[in-house]
């Protein structure tokens, strides 16, 4: 078991957090933005930036390869809807997307969204696990958190 502290500042104690909040035993702030026979998919609840959307597989595998093809179709169908949403209701421009396979979580894909205030750290994959953790130790406020909240809201009212 990890324990594992939310950006929210609950502590959980999970073996693996993806199959935690695929499952609902853990609530991600603002719920379920959207669900699929497949896939779930939430605000990261570790970094509060707004539109910062988790996509991860329901069945708990580590590497892309191991999707079926209805999981890859719905992975791909999934995943552009929701980038769809990210750009036309929450004008965001330009999205990072991140994945790895050597994760204590199982599969799931990061659509980082890119904003200006991310600037300071450069415009590459190297700038995000700086911009992450700025976010998660500098804009962990109640104004951040609601501007979070109305994101989820915007995005789940556009994908349902």
């Amino acid at each position: 078991m990890r324990k594992i502290t939310l950006s929210n500042g609950n502590t959980v104690e999970v073996e693996c957090l993806s199959c935690a909040l695929t499952s609902g035993l853990v609530e991600p702030d603002g719920g379920v933005i959207l669900e699929t026979e497949y896939f779930h998919a939430h605000q990261d609840v570790a970094y509060p930036i707004e539109g910062l959307v988790i996509l991860a597989l329901k069945r708990h595998i580590k590497c892309l390869d191991e999707l079926t093809d209805d999981e890859r179709l719905d992975y791909i169908t999934t995943m552009t809807k929701i980038r769809k949403a990210q750009r036309e209701i929450l004008g965001i421009d330009y999205v990072y997307y991140f994945y790895n396979e050597d994760t204590t979580h199982h599969f799931h894909t990061w659509l980082v969204p890119r904003y200006d205030w991310m600037n300071e750290f450069g415009r590459s994959v190297e700038s995000l696990r700086p911009v992450l953790l700025h976010a998660r130790n500098h804009r962990n406020t109640d104004e951040n958190h609601q501007k979070v909240m109305c994101s989820i809201k915007a995005l789940k009212t556009a994908l349902m």
